[in-house]
């Protein structure tokens, strides 16, 4: 009997596993309606409750409600991505034991955190989409087209540092505990940030502390990218999110390294 010639392995093909391993990570999670859904409707409700309903009269800091908001409640709607998508997801799959299992798969080491951080930019490009959309066809609100890109950039990047600090959450805590306290830090520091309010209506000593919250930072490169003008340097403000973004991941990575 002639010998069955052994067929030739196809290559490995590194960017493809990150391809789909992304692909399939922002699926499951399109897919969960306890994460979908607040993701996306939640900063669209607020925008078409408060944003529409202040249009009509005043302005808010010098500029149009509608501008300002879309840039506020943008910043409080990527921030649910990064989270949530890492702060809750990562702590359920140390639960189950799926980041040990990892390693014994034949799998690119990056792999399953830039799936999570792919996932959550889309999920921020998303939110994006959807508000200037709102925006645009029932706030009236009418920005020039290298605004809209400048806002797009901001929101869809500005997700990063969220990612970090939800990952550092996730290596911490168990699954039960995991949305109670990414809700803790979440609420909270959108509120002290102006997300929800302008900061002129909080008493003063939370007002000056309003520049230790990341997305405080994050929402002045927002105002600052729709027109409207922003407390400190924007370098400044890249400068300090690009520090929270590698000090979250060295203290997410030095706690998964224990196990």
């Amino acid at each position: 009997m002639n010998a069955v010639a052994a067929l030739p392995e196809p290559p490995f093909n590194v960017l493809r596993c990150y391809l789909l391993e992304a692909k399939h990570e922002f699926l499951r999670l399109l897919r969960t309606p306890m994460f979908c859904i607040p993701t996306l409707v939640f900063p669209a409700s607020f925008y078409l409750m408060f944003a529409l309903t202040l249009s009509r009269g005043g302005t808010t800091g010098g500029a149009s409600p509608s501008v300002h908001m879309l840039a506020s409640y943008g910043v409080f709607g990527v921030m649910a991505p990064g989270l949530f998508g890492f702060g809750v997801s990562v702590a359920v799959d140390r639960d189950r034991g799926w980041l040990r299992l990892r390693q014994a798969l034949p799998m690119p080491t990056g792999s399953y955190l830039v799936a999570k951080l792919v996932m959550a930019m889309l999920f921020a490009a998303l939110v994006a989409t959807l508000l200037s959309t709102l925006a645009l066809t029932l706030g009236g609100v009418r920005l020039p087209l290298s605004a809209w890109a400048s806002l797009f950039a901001v929101e869809v990047f500005g997700v990063l540092p969220f990612c970090a600090i939800g990952l550092w959450i996730g290596s911490l805590v168990n699954a039960q505990a995991a949305p109670a306290i990414v809700n803790l830090v979440y609420l909270p520091m959108s509120f002290l940030s102006g997300l929800w309010m302008p900061l002129s209506m909080l008493p003063a000593v939370l007002r000056d502390a309003a520049p230790v919250w990341p997305a405080y930072r994050l929402g002045q490169l927002a105002q600052a990218a729709v027109g409207n003008p922003s407390n400190g340097a924007l370098l400044v403000h890249v400068g300090v999110l690009a520090g929270v973004t590698l000090g979250f991941l060295a203290l997410a990575r030095r706690r998964l390294a224990r196990g």
